[in-house]
């Protein structure tokens, strides 16, 4: 059965069409917005994946330049490897649906944009996480949402839902912001050194149109959902989880106050060793069951500890930053270079400048006329930043990502053409990490282009809040590390001078954060 779906956001009509395309996926919508529309489908697996401790989702954003009226360029004339946008396309929209997911679900599952036109004043990315969200509401697959996403500006003094990106030049905010009818999900924004509060009264207003966006989506449902795919309840070892009650309370709660990452991961091992021996004989295949209990255990002892307790992982008070040390010059031949550490987080930064019409770097996309980059920021996290071994690869998804928060944080205070015509690019190594290493690139990045000589306006700082929430009892936490960031409620990160913010991302597992929290973490960040 065809149908369509319209409703009116930001002055625009959006439209959603399912039944007529791609009929064989478990759910698939047609979006559009003026002349853009992306094609959105949701498939799951019959089998669930054995081994695994974690939900194999993925999501992938395909570009295709027959959108724009464009053929590919080089010599294969096909379209290669994801461009940068297609990939940070895809992470906001794997942001905003991951976390509503069951996370014991196995079944592995794959979402596809299909970008298959483009207007020039609509973005896609917003469109499909949008389709995303229908086409898995209107699927078999089982699903916490829906969620709804708008861009916010802010233009002329006035905040405005949804602006072309023709009104997006004289914005001094770019807020993307998804969320269903309880709260928001997630956030990604560039600005101009905008207030706080200007940040959280955008938030609201995005959250108020989410809301219609979401009652729309649940109208497709009851006419269009297929019924849901019923989860297997996750095995339970009674025994097992007893006997670590009983026995392994008192050793977990004294590692999770050993301060150092690597002694704190050892001996959390080597309790997950001591259960995993006991039970050798009687639950021979257990491993990985008892493996997932005392994380779980690991996660209650650190969130009590911070609730009831008002301690941290390391011991710090909840607006504490971790000791820091920044040095300048410290590579002899480069142009500008810096080593900033934070705690156990360590960022090697270098700047590097180049003549405009050689350096910088040509945008082959899907957008017409793009002018060239003269401002870059690469960043990359090698194995050894947290002790492991693994292939060294080119840049993944979360290196592309967080390079790009990063390099839009850093972005408005690059001096214009006119008053320094040079390419600048920034290389920040992640030499050790333990939480919040793009924000530690930020610092970094600053100091990098103070010693390369660069006039920049201010000088810019970054750092990543969280959120720990149980019922009533809130604590937000400044300068996160890892532990925090995985068992937390919230990853919040800003970047900004003294006068005002030019980054945030945010994502959040808590279900509805209140105007008050937002506000809140955003002057203990900028405290921070």
């Amino acid at each position: 059965m065809e149908k369509k779906f319209s409703i009116e956001i930001g002055g625009q009509l959006m439209t959603f069409e399912m039944g007529k395309v791609a009929k064989q996926a478990n759910g698939a919508v047609v979006a559009q917005v003026g002349d853009t529309v992306v094609l959105t489908t949701a498939c799951i697996n019959d089998t669930p994946r054995t081994g695994i401790d974690f939900f194999p989702l993925v999501v992938d954003f395909e570009e295709r330049y027959y959108s724009a009226g464009k053929i590919p360029g080089g010599f294969i004339k096909r379209e290669g490897r994801p461009t940068e946008t297609a990939i940070l396309s895809a992470r906001v929209v794997d942001r905003s649906i991951r976390s509503l997911f069951d996370e014991n679900l196995r079944y592995e599952v794959q979402v596809v944009a299909t970008v298959l036109s483009v207007d020039q004043l609509n973005p896609p990315s917003v469109l499909a996480i949008n389709a995303a969200s229908a086409a898995l509401m209107i699927s078999e697959i089982p699903w916490g949402g829906p969620i709804g996403a708008v861009r916010i500006g802010y233009i002329d003094d006035q905040l405005v839902v949804n602006p072309t990106e023709e009104m997006m030049a004289n914005s001094k905010l770019d807020l993307l912001v998804s969320g269903h009818k309880d709260g928001i999900t997630m956030v990604e924004a560039g600005a101009n050194e905008v207030s706080e509060e200007l940040l959280v009264d955008a938030l609201d207003l995005a959250h108020a149109e989410i809301k219609k966006i979401v009652a729309l989506q649940e109208e497709m449902r009851k006419e269009m959902g297929k019924e849901k795919v019923e989860i297997p309840a996750p095995e339970v070892l009674p025994d097992i989880d007893q006997w670590l009650h009983e026995s392994m309370q008192q050793s977990v709660y004294e590692a999770v106050c050993i301060h150092k990452k690597k002694p704190r991961a050892d001996r959390i091992q080597s309790i997950k060793d001591t259960a995993i021996d006991r039970f050798a004989e009687t639950y021979p295949e257990s491993e990985g069951y008892i493996s997932a209990a005392v994380d779980e255990m690991v996660k209650k002892t650190m969130r009590a500890r911070i609730l009831d307790e008002h301690v941290r992982v390391d011991g710090r008070a909840m607006n504490q930053i971790r000791p820091i040390t920044c040095e300048v010059d410290v590579l002899p031949r480069v142009h500008g270079s810096a080593l900033f550490t934070r705690g156990e987080t360590q960022a090697l930064v270098v700047a590097t400048l180049g003549m405009m019409g050689v350096d910088d770097q040509i945008l082959d996309g899907l957008k017409q006329d793009e002018p060239n980059k003269r401002f870059i920021l690469h960043y990359n996290f090698p194995p050894y930043s947290v002790g492991e071994v693994r292939p060294m690869r080119g840049p993944g998804r979360r290196e592309i990502g967080h390079g790009a928060l990063a390099e839009r944080a850093l972005r408005p205070m690059i001096p214009d053409e006119v008053d320094f015509p040079y390419v600048v690019r920034i290389v920040s190594d992640i030499l050790e990490s333990n939480g919040s290493s793009s924000q530690a690139s930020i610092c970094g990045g600053s100091l990098a282009l103070m010693a390369a000589g660069v006039p920049i306006k201010k000088h810019v700082a970054g750092i990543a809040m969280g959120l720990i929430k149980e019922g009533e009892k809130v604590e937000i936490l400044t300068d996160i590390q890892g532990l925090e960031d995985h068992y937390g409620d919230m990853d919040f990160k800003v970047a900004g001078t003294r006068d005002g913010v030019t980054a945030l991302q945010m994502d959040n597992k808590a279900g509805g954060i209140t105007r008050d929290i937002l506000k809140k973490a955003l002057n203990q960040a900028q405290e921070g």
